[in-house]
């Protein structure tokens, strides 16, 4: 509720000056809003000027500053701002290179923000506008969409290339781009109340949330029962990426953003189960942004962000900005020492579990085979990309390449103290934070899952753990993944192996010979993905565009399945053991 305020008619207006009071170091009040003091001996800029009802805070105010807008205007509680309130805080805003104006798709702000813009034409300002039409809920027309929180990721790139320099045409282009990119849906979990008001504006059934409802209590989807944050975190995820633009790319700019009452505590949360989802999904997430940046009043709920980044929104995405409520700075983060290099100091003082020695000379084979995989990969890696680029986005043979190579580090790092168990879990874990992308989620979990299955402490590593083990690499796939034989993945190469490598030595063979064959199959079927059509993944959106190229994944798996065949193979004469 609502609490704080004298008279509640005046709430908007007393909020604004205090507002001021407390920032007039960096922004100064004109009639309706607030616009940016200017550096001293920049240049003049295009200003970006962006504005709404009060109650959204950080929107729209706490936006203003170096690298964001030029210039808010702030209207009543959730009520647009008047056309005079949005031409006084324009003109104040003018530096001579003309205004663009920005604001969520609303039948009010719409309106005002059009009359504003016609009266400064009509002054010789040039004025442009972009509308934010980010909320997936709203509409199934995307020029119909409400503006939600995708305002902040669309104000961000306009005022990052304003503070490049970039000239009207390309501010207002960019933030079309920027509108395009984004896609946002939300969920309410309870409604806000107005100054003044002795109850909600609106509510959400007990024990319900609002799928899609609106920040000012707008129809949404439906009611749905309360969900735990797993189950919440794949809703908006996958709400999110089925109305994902057309032509979008893998790269994106997350927002996780709390409506008023969700605490910081309970976003971070629903955060660390939205990013492996993302990953999951072949994205790479780029600076994520995670707490309140357009509210409403004290609503309980939260919404997610995705902006699709080509090079120019990537670049402004990540550009510096310094407002009330927004900073974002580079160089204090690039002087900082890279995780990678702190994790390999911590490596150093790791204490390793006790392991037998069947476990270490299995470590030993493991150490062989990571060495090999990562010569084959890099020999590898424009043949993989290629076949990638017929209906992805030519990646898979750099992520495999980065991903072999941090698995590697990881395992000669390690002493030969260690078990498989511990050394393939190391790699594992190297793998999937370096890859990043789907196959490193994939491939990360599935090394870990392949030596917990071997374990630390057998006195025998024998044939048949071998194909448990494999069982349990490719069972950690199929899990994570969530695909199944015949999706046009690895899985079409990877299922087939285990089944063959299991018979092989059900029969008697040992297992070098027995790798070996199934590795045969394993490259047979993945060849065969081919006349395959995917059904999951970035490559179901040009199913037909991939049909007569086999999968790239199952084509990655064959050949490093052959390779550590012939490891095992080589090894064995030397050691006479499985391993």
């Amino acid at each position: 509720m609502t609490t704080i305020h004298d008279d509640p008619e005046e709430f908007a207006e007393d909020q604004l000056a205090g507002w001021l009071a407390l920032h007039g170091d960096r922004v100064r009040g004109v009639h309706g809003g607030a616009v940016a003091l200017p550096t001293e001996g920049a240049p003049p800029q295009v200003a970006v000027v962006v504005g709404g009802g009060s109650g959204h805070y950080p929107a729209f105010c706490g936006l203003v500053g170096p690298g964001f807008a030029t210039g808010a205007v702030v209207g009543n509680v959730f009520t647009s701002p008047s056309a005079a309130q949005v031409y006084s805080v324009a003109k104040a805003a003018d530096q001579g290179r003309g205004v663009v104006l920005s604001f969520g798709n609303y039948a009010g702000d719409t309106m005002n923000f059009g009359l504003a813009a016609e009266r400064l034409r009509a002054e010789g300002v040039d004025t442009r506008i972009v509308v934010v039409t980010d909320d997936v809920a709203s509409s199934d027309e995307v020029a119909q969409r409400r503006g939600i929180a995708g305002d902040f990721s669309v104000f961000k790139a306009m005022g990052a290339a304003a503070a490049d320099g970039a000239d009207l045409d390309t501010v207002e282009r960019l933030g079309n781009a920027a509108n395009a990119a984004t896609r946002t849906i939300g969920v309410a979990f309870s409604g806000c109340t107005m100054p003044g008001a002795t109850g909600p504006l609106f509510s959400v059934p007990d024990g319900h949330l609002g799928l899609g409802l609106g920040i000012h209590g707008e129809p949404g989807i439906r009611d749905v029962p309360v969900l735990p944050a797993t189950d919440l975190a794949r809703l908006l995820v996958e709400r999110v990426l089925a109305a994902r633009p057309d032509g979008a790319g893998t790269r994106v700019a997350p927002v996780l953003n709390g409506l008023g009452d969700t605490k910081y505590e309970e976003l971070f949360l629903l955060w660390g189960r939205i990013l492996p989802l993302l990953t999951a999904a072949g994205l790479e997430v780029v600076e994520p942004e995670v707490g309140e940046l357009v509210t409403s009043l004290d609503m309980g709920g939260c919404s997610l962000t995705l902006q699709w980044l080509d090079d120019d929104l990537e670049r402004l995405w990540r550009a510096d900005a310094y407002t009330p409520a927004y900073r974002k700075l580079r160089a204090p983060v690039a002087a900082l020492v890279p995780p990678t290099a702190v994790q390999e100091a911590e490596a150093e003082a790791t204490v390793v579990p006790e392991a037998t020695d069947a476990s270490r000379r299995a470590a030993d084979a493991a150490r062989a085979a990571v060495a090999a995989m990562d010569e084959l990969l890099r020999e590898q890696e424009e043949t993989l990309g290629r076949i990638d680029a017929v209906a992805g986005d030519g990646d898979h043979g750099r992520g495999m390449v980065k991903g072999i190579g941090a698995a590697r580090r990881a395992v000669e790092q390690t002493g030969r103290e260690a078990g498989v168990a511990f050394v393939l879990g190391r790699a594992g874990d190297a793998w999937a934070a370096s890859a990043g992308g789907t196959s490193g989620v994939l491939w990360g979990a599935a090394l870990e899952a392949f030596g917990r299955a071997l374990g630390d402490d057998r006195e025998t590593v024998a044939p048949a753990d071998v194909v448990d083990a494999a069982q349990a690499f490719a069972d950690s796939i199929v899990q994570l993944g969530r695909a199944s034989r015949g999706d046009k993945t690895l899985l079409d190469a990877l299922l087939p192996f285990v089944d063959e490598l299991r018979a092989a030595v059900e029969q008697g063979a040992a297992l070098p010979e027995a790798w070996q064959v199934a590795a045969r199959t394993a490259v047979e079927q993945a060849a065969a993905t081919a006349d395959l059509t995917p059904r999951v993944g970035r490559a179901r959106p040009l199913a037909e565009k991939s049909k007569g190229t086999p999968d790239a994944g199952a084509t990655s798996m064959g050949m490093v399945l052959t390779r550590v065949g012939e490891v095992l193979a080589a090894r064995a004469p030397k050691e006479g053991v499985v391993a």
